[in-house]
């Protein structure tokens, strides 16, 4: 796992082998960060990345200067990674959460500028995750929501939906839901090859 930018920048962490997740590539991580980068601050942002698996998201975010990023992830071999990386950077502004998401975000009572999911793309109810998190309360006013999903998906009915970038077989939809949708090119994607 490599962190792209910031002041992590170029740091490589070695992923064990046998974890249970699907890491965004690097390719995905990079474009997603440039289409962020005109849309918000990172400076002083509270970030929250659900379903974290390696926890690239949230060392990206923390790399580029959020102020808070806390991270839900459920299975123990992520969890550990997620925490072993965290005491090598000795950055205390990361919160790692072992934990399901599901049982979190209706207990959750802090608000966050931007919040990431990146759900198994087999897992059974991923098509609810989207109206779960825009009604969960936990997005500020002009915060963003992004959903990392397969080509299966369309989200682009929800309220709130902005833009779908494309990456090779990665989609992010993303949400700023007290914004103006972004003006789209019908059949135009960001796909590269």
């Amino acid at each position: 796992m490599r962190i792209i930018s910031g002041k992590y920048g170029k740091r490589r962490f070695d992923v064990p082998s046998h974890i249970k997740a699907r890491p965004t590539t690097d390719f995905a991580r990079e474009n997603l960060f440039n289409v962020l980068s005109n849309m918000i601050d990172f400076d002083g942002v509270n970030a929250l990345d659900l379903f974290a698996g390696t926890g690239a998201i949230s060392f990206e975010l923390l790399s580029r200067g959020c102020a808070k990023v806390v991270c839900v992830e459920n299975y123990p071999v992520q969890y550990n990674f997620i925490r072993k990386v965290m005491q090598q950077l000795h950055d205390e502004n990361l919160i790692p959460i072992k934990g399901d998401v599901f049982k979190f975000v209706p207990t959750c009572k802090e608000k966050f500028d931007l919040i990431f999911a990146d759900p198994p793309y087999n897992l059974p109810n991923f098509g609810t995750i989207p109206e779960l998190i825009l009604n969960s309360g936990l997005l500020n006013p002009g915060g963003i929501f992004i959903i990392e999903h397969s080509k299966s998906y369309d989200f682009s009915m929800l309220p709130g939906f902005d833009q779908k970038r494309t990456y090779g077989s990665v989609n992010f939809s993303i949400f700023s839901p007290d914004s103006e949708p972004a003006e789209k090119e019908e059949g135009k994607d960001d796909e590269q090859y």
